[in-house]
């Protein structure tokens, strides 16, 4: 059973543009990371939420243990205003 992480971020408004450059820059990377199938961001005002999905829990952790997950989210980090909020959740149907 595929398991889905949903992120949610809180950016100041002037570092918007610069989080979905960053974003677009990496999201093929990201998206094609072995084990994810899919990579979403949605978005309303200052507050983004990726939604991915990951073969299994197991697929996942080698991606935020990856090189491209630590670049990331060393370059992303500094644009929050509040803390992330994180939530791996599976399918019930």
């Amino acid at each position: 059973m595929s398991l889905i992480r949903i992120v949610k971020m809180t950016f100041h408004e002037e570092h918007i543009e610069t989080f979905r450059h960053i974003f677009e820059e990496r999201k093929e990377r990201i998206a094609s990371f072995p084990g994810c199938s899919k990579l979403e961001l949605l978005h309303g005002d200052n507050i983004f939420f990726t939604y991915s999905e990951w073969d299994d829990e197991a697929s996942l952790e080698k991606y935020r243990n990856s090189e491209l997950f630590r670049s990331t989210w060393s370059l992303v980090k500094p644009l929050f205003s509040a803390k992330t909020e994180a939530w791996s959740v599976r399918k019930e149907y």
